[in-house]
């Protein structure tokens, strides 16, 4: 028997509160055209482990946990399943920079590997801070901050940003 945990809101209250922010996210590290397919993708696996939660604490940083693991799903769901070494090498598309406002960091963006793209995008698009993206990413807060600080450094290069 499951114990419920004291303070868990209603799901639906859940939703209203945090369904933009799963949005937003969903679209930043899917793109906009599968993004909605991701947001309810994450919502469908939140509701199912909702009844098990054993804290009612960061229930946000949980739920953009689950966004940003459906978003990486479906990026490694489009690889091929060929041996890497027989296997051409291949660029999964995350947002299309056309869609999105300033094109150019977007396109930068989507340039970053994958660990250091997703990163940035849950640091910054998600506002979760470094235990959040740890916890998403399955790695430390001083691995999150590193893979951060080096998709900043690649991005400024990228784009001729200036520290100064």
């Amino acid at each position: 028997m499951v114990e419920k945990v004291v303070g868990l809101p209603p799901f639906q209250v859940l939703v209203d509160t945090h369904w933009r922010d799963v949005a937003r996210l969903a679209r930043a590290l899917a793109g906009p055209v599968d993004g909605d397919d991701v947001a309810q993708r994450a919502w469908e696996k939140a509701f199912a482990a909702y009844p098990k939660l054993t804290s009612a604490r960061n229930l946000r940083s949980w739920l953009l946990t689950i966004t940003a693991r459906c978003a990486t799903d479906l990026h490694r769901s489009r690889r091929p399943q060929s041996p890497l070494d027989e296997a051409p090498p291949v660029q999964v598309d995350g947002p299309d920079a056309a869609d999105w406002p300033d094109p150019d960091l977007w396109k930068a963006v989507n340039a970053l590997p994958e660990r250091q793209r997703v990163a940035v995008t849950l640091k910054y698009v998600g506002d979760l801070d470094h235990h959040g993206v740890a916890a998403a990413l399955e790695t430390t807060p001083a691995a999150s901050r590193r893979l951060v600080s080096d998709a900043l450094t690649a991005l400024r290069t990228r784009l001729g940003v200036d520290d100064d």
